[in-house]
């Protein structure tokens, strides 16, 4: 994505900011997005704090929102799947309706709205790909095939690894990240923990998660 914001957009006011968890309150569950997703082509998977529950079977806190990720370039595919809803381009608190490829590009989170409500019900993040390669979008040196970063619930709802979300979560480290880790890390395979360990290192070298993987 591009470090520089393009012009448009709407800076949200604090009064928006405060309100963005009420129009959130309506999103969707994993479920419900894997059944309006099933049988698209492109990768996909259930990010962030959902994921790790999923990866633990068990829902463990409240949710504000929901994320899914996408490679980039199949955006236009999975919002084919959306009609009678719109997407808005989403970041440094602003909000690009009916984003330009402009907007797209340099920003990685796309809100789907119900035009009706003005509610939110999905956060699509469109991620740096080459091919079926997944890429950390914080350091483009980190790829790995889909194939690899993709579990499933016995359902077959697809979601992150839990070490690639606990190194997304690594970075700020907010209550909710330390008490995921804190829930996540036991419950981790051996090789799990060695990756994460690893590539903490490799990120953010001194994280204090690396001496309790």
């Amino acid at each position: 994505m591009s470090e520089q914001l393009p012009g448009g957009g709407v800076a949200l006011s604090p009064d928006e900011i405060e309100a963005l968890p009420a129009r959130w309150s309506s999103c969707w569950t994993p479920d419900e997005v894997a059944r309006r997703l099933a049988g698209i082509g492109t990768p996909w998977y259930v990010a962030a704090g959902w994921a790790l529950d999923l990866f633990r079977g068990e829902r463990t806190r409240p949710h504000g929102d929901i994320e899914i990720a996408i490679p980039a370039a199949s955006f236009p595919e999975v919002r084919r799947r959306f009609p009678g809803h719109v997407f808005d381009a989403a970041g440094s608190g602003r909000i690009w309706q009916d984003p330009t490829p402009e907007a797209l590009a340099a920003v990685h989170q796309t809100w789907l709205r119900d035009p009706a409500t003005g509610n939110y019900l999905l956060d699509v993040f469109r991620e740096p790909h080459d091919g079926d390669t997944w890429i950390f979008r914080r350091d483009p040196s980190i790829r790995l095939p889909y194939r690899d970063i993709v579990l499933r619930t016995r359902s077959g709802v697809p979601y992150l690894t839990p070490e690639l979300v606990l190194l997304f979560k690594a970075k700020h480290v907010r209550p909710k990240d330390q008490a995921d880790f804190v829930s996540t890390a036991p419950r981790l395979t051996p090789a799990q923990r060695t990756t994460l360990a690893t590539l903490l290192a490799r990120v953010h070298p001194g994280h204090p998660w690396t001496s309790q993987l």
